[in-house]
């Protein structure tokens, strides 16, 4: 996944979950945030950022927030991104035959997952998680409590007692990622859902990213720690 027009820029201030005041080089302007998580440990004053421009004058705000620097390490923040990188990764023969059918975004119950497919008389629904969490290269997910995960994980669990084939992926957005784990000092309620899923025979995938300042592609699998 290749972004246009990205800016470096300097982090300032989040008013709210959505937008967040930046200075790039046209000096301060108003930016969206793609992603409505807390992320207190990658947005704090002072950060290096990158942002694409919209000149759409129907645009309420000129930039989007894409990537963020901690460290030596860029995290990708756009929370619509990985799907994209997962629909890359699974029209190309991974998980999947190559030209199996893949149809994100698709109705179950009282659900919508994020993707379903077919290949011959498999029938697999599948839901993505974008991780933006890290710590000394141990990556968590939720970064605040997410009832509507857990509600996920519980259909999931449904989908498999019918038949279904059923996965949770994690996709980590930055790379040189040891292991990935629940959250469990945010939401315990998670993890237990999660074991509960593993146990009931949901699959649960973890990969890392290759994230550059413009693009993210799918990287390697990353050990999952219950």
């Amino acid at each position: 996944m290749k972004y246009e027009q990205i800016e470096k820029a300097r982090f300032l201030e989040r008013p709210n979950r959505f937008i967040a005041y930046v200075e790039t080089g046209r000096g301060r302007e108003i930016c969206h945030v793609k992603n409505t998580g807390r992320c207190r440990e990658l947005l704090v004053p002072g950060a290096t950022i990158y942002v694409q421009r919209n000149e759409n004058p129907n645009r309420k705000t000129p930039l989007d927030l894409i990537t963020v620097e901690k460290g030596d390490r860029l995290i990708n923040m756009d929370s619509q991104i990985p799907n994209r990188v997962v629909e890359e990764w699974l029209r190309v023969g991974n998980l999947v035959e190559q030209g199996s059918f893949i149809k994100p975004e698709s109705k179950y119950g009282n659900s919508r997952f994020d993707f379903y497919m077919e290949e011959g008389q498999r029938k697999i629904f599948m839901e993505v998680k974008g991780v933006t969490l890290e710590e000394d290269g141990v990556a968590a997910f939720p970064d605040a409590p997410t009832l509507r995960g857990i509600k996920h994980i519980e259909e999931l669990c449904q989908c498999r007692a019918e038949g279904y084939d059923a996965y949770i992926f994690f996709v980590i957005q930055m790379d040189r990622i040891t292991y990935f784990h629940p959250n469990d000092g945010t939401q315990p309620e998670f993890g237990v859902a999660l074991k509960k899923a593993k146990d009931c025979g949901v699959h649960l995938l973890a990969y890392d990213c290759q994230v550059d300042t413009d693009s993210i592609i799918m990287g390697k699998p990353v050990e999952i720690r219950l």
